[in-house]
Parts: C-alpha cells; structure tokens; sequence
C-alpha cells in the first residue's frame, strides 16, 4: 500500500505533533507524509499524491485539514483515511470514527488491510466567482459565518479570545440580512440571521445545527433561523449543542438535492474555511467519498 499522509502539527493547538511518528508505524511501511507550511501548498501536495495513484490519502488534522484532503479524493475513487488531531473534529466524530488519534489510526489500519471503505455524500459548492470546493460538514452562511470573516480580519487577540470577541461585535452589529433561497429549483425569499446547509450534524466543535443529517441520504439538510435579536440568538447555542434547536418554532428546516442560496454581502464558510461570498449553488454527491471504514 502507498498511503499519503497530509498531517498539520499545529491541529489541537500542536498537542498532537508529537504522534505523528506513532501514528506513521501504524499505518504501515510505505507511508509518505506530505510536509506543508501553508493550506494551499498541503491542498496541492494532496492533490499531487492522489493524481500519481497512492492508494490511500489519510488526514491528521483537524477540521480544516480534512477539509483540504477531501478536495483532493473528492469524487475519484482513492480511499481517505481520517486520523482526528483538532480541536472540534465534527466530521470524524459524526462518523462514528475513533476520536483519539493512535485508536483512529489503528482503525485506518484495519480497513487498509481489509479493504474496507464506506461510501458517503459530500456536498460540492460552487460560486459565481468561480470558485468550486467540497465540504463534508456544514456550510454557514449567517452569523456564524460572519464571526468566521470578522474572526480572520483580526490581528488581536490570539487564540480562542479572538474568536470569542469576533463574536461580541458581530451580536452588536447584529442584523437580519434578505436571502433568496431555491431547494431544487422551488424558490423562497427570507429575512434571517442564521443559514445553514449541513451533510453531517455538526459544526464549531459539537454545535449540531443540522441536527438529523445523514451523510448517506443524499440530501442536504437546510436550516434557517427567522430575524432574532441578540438575547435569542444566543438562547439557541445552547440547544444546538443537543440538536433541539430545530423544534424551536423560530427555526425551519428543509431537505434538498440542491441549494441555491444568495444574499448581499453574505461570505460562505464550509467545515469552519472561507469558500466565496454568495451566491453558491451547493449540490449533494451521492458516495463521493470512499471513506476508509470497517
């Protein structure tokens, strides 16, 4: 077996670098590991195994590390192994995947050996601009993504403070914005403040916003927040943590093949990384994935 390995050292704040050697010994002898100092550099070197033929592309990161590998074996057939190393790691985890590292990589192991894989849906969103990309977990497209856009503007603070803050100013500047939305080609014009289209449940480190998608339906499930203010907004993350929030009659929530999602001055983000500002059109792809599972 030739195996990639695209592994970020600084996934989980760097707790985990010193596993990667641990981690190589398990997933066997030809194993290549695909050293970047940036996400287009890994994106590419990624991109470069999988078009060589390896057999394999396996992911030691974080969300944003599987993010990038999936844009390499998106749609072509070669097997993709996760190894969880972050923070959140919402996509493994709403996979039913070992969510400790050694563990996950012994289960990547395994299916290698048995060829074993699972077939799952991504999500594929393409821009106006141009701009194509896949993601597996959540597309944001409301206030999250606005935290997300005002969070990668700042210099100070650093860390999980920055985010933190990101997310006081943007509840101050807090604003319904008007989206025209069309769930297979059925249109819908809206004013909200949190748009959501999930593959799997979970975004932001367990928020299971899209509580109930299945990334093996075929379907994307959409979720839409009627205008809020500041206090009922936030009264809704703590039920998102549970999944309950979609019984809250200020929520909506609907099933497509395709979206198509457009607002002035809205800046998608998918599986927590900029995608493009909207208008996007989001298709699901049945069995895109062939996920390294037993």
């Amino acid at each position: 077996m030739n195996i990639a390995l695209l592994a970020n050292p600084t996934a989980g704040k760097g707790r985990r670098a010193a596993l990667l050697p641990a981690i190589k010994e398990r997933l066997g002898a030809h194993v290549t590991v695909l050293g970047a100092d940036s996400a287009a550099a890994a994106r590419e070197l990624a991109g470069r195994a999988v078009a060589d033929g390896c057999d394999a592309l396996v992911a030691m990161g974080g969300d944003g590390t599987v993010h990038l590998g999936l844009q390499a074996v998106a749609g072509t057939g070669t097997a993709f192994g996760i190894v969880p190393a972050g923070t959140g790691n919402d996509f493994a985890v709403r996979l039913g995947l070992p969510t400790e590292p050694l563990a996950a990589a012994d289960a990547v192991a395994g299916a290698l050996a048995a060829g074993a894989t699972r077939d799952v849906d991504l999500a594929r969103v393409r821009g106006e601009d141009g701009t194509s990309a896949w993601f597996g977990a959540v597309l944001a497209a409301g206030f999250d993504a606005f935290v997300n856009e005002r969070a990668n503007r700042m210099r100070w603070p650093k860390g999980a403070q920055r985010y933190n803050r990101a997310i006081v100013e943007e509840l101050v500047a807090l604003k319904p914005r008007q989206y025209t939305m069309r769930l297979d080609g059925a249109e819908s014009r809206f004013a909200s403040v949190l748009v959501a289209v999930g593959n799997t449940e979970s975004y932001g480190g367990g928020f299971r916003i899209a509580a109930g998608a299945d990334p093996t339906d075929g379907l994307l499930d959409v979720v839409v927040a009627e205008p809020l203010g500041r206090l009922a907004l936030m009264g809704l993350r703590p039920k998102a943590l549970k999944g309950t929030h979609i019984h809250d009659p200020r929520v909506s929530t609907y099933r497509a093949k395709v979206v198509e999602l457009d607002a002035a001055g809205v800046t998608a983000y998918a599986d927590g990384e900029r995608i493009c500002p909207l208008p996007v059109t989001i298709a699901c792809v049945p069995g895109a994935l062939k996920l390294l599972q037993q």
